[in-house]
């Protein structure tokens, strides 16, 4: 090597090592505080369950909330909030403010999002229409709303925020449809607890899109009759999980099975 050349080589090599270290720094900053840190204004009534019926159904097709493990830690979401469904199984924290005449002083409640509060139209947001867009409300049944304020207290002023679901057990894939028509609810999701995408496979196929039918259903027109199913299932917050053969060759309509679980 030329003499001369030994200055330019060390000061392409100081070059590269800054331009690496700088890189490095770049894609190590730190992420942006959690959504669960921050609390957000909205109000909040309640329902009185006179009638069993009453907690079976919802805009999220998870059909009985006791048998499907949510019991009365349930809400329904104003348009605003509800996302055309996309929410469904997303948990909130509320804690009722401002009001110190109705407010339960330190208390908070975590609630599992199952249903949808209808707009009113026929009314303002500002007067009946409380779930109008653009509101962000909650429908909460009277045993959750108790936990935090009087029940005379009516429409209150709450906060909120999102928050990781904990669920015992795995999640959970119910199989219904017939012929070649098959829908999955998909329940019971810790973590974002809400569902973006939904991969389905047997033995004999590969990977195959499922398409969201309404609320947490998915489904596919395919016929995977007489063979095991794999689900891959990603979560809001862009985590994927997978579990392999969680239905045997063996599985019937109407049955329920669960795979793995999302971290809480």
């Amino acid at each position: 090597m030329l003499p001369q050349a030994a200055p330019l080589l060390s000061l392409l090599l100081i070059t590269l090592l800054s331009t690496v270290t700088s890189h490095y720094s770049s894609s190590s900053s730190t992420p942006p505080p959690p959504q669960s840190s921050l609390w957000h204004p909205a109000r909040a009534t309640y329902y009185a369950a006179s009638d069993p019926r009453d907690s079976v159904g919802g805009a999220c097709g998870y059909g009985d909330l006791v048998k499907a493990g949510y019991g009365m830690a349930t809400v329904g979401l104003s348009e605003t909030l509800f996302q055309r469904g996309q929410i469904c199984g997303a948990c909130f924290e509320l804690r009722c403010v401002d009001d110190l005449r109705w407010c339960i002083p330190g208390t908070s409640i975590i609630v599992t999002a199952t249903n949808f509060c209808a707009p009113n139209y026929g009314f303002t947001a500002e007067g009946g229409g409380r779930c109008n867009p653009p509101n962000k409300h909650f429908v909460l049944p009277i045993e959750a709303f108790e936990k935090i304020a009087i029940w005379k207290a009516g429409n209150m002023p709450v906060q909120y925020r999102r928050i990781k679901c904990r669920k015992e057990g795995g999640v959970r894939f119910t199989i219904d449809g017939s012929g070649i028509f098959v829908s999955v609810l998909i329940r019971n999701v810790a973590g974002a607890g809400d569902i973006v995408a939904v991969k389905i496979k047997g033995s004999r196929t590969g990977w195959l899109q499922m398409g969201r039918n309404w609320g947490q259903n998915w489904h596919i027109n395919s016929d995977m009759r007489n063979q095991p199913l794999s689900f891959e299932v990603t979560s809001s917050d862009g985590l994927t999980l997978t579990s392999y053969n969680v239905a045997p060759k063996n599985w019937n309509f109407g049955q329920t099975f669960e795979g793995k679980q999302f971290e809480s």
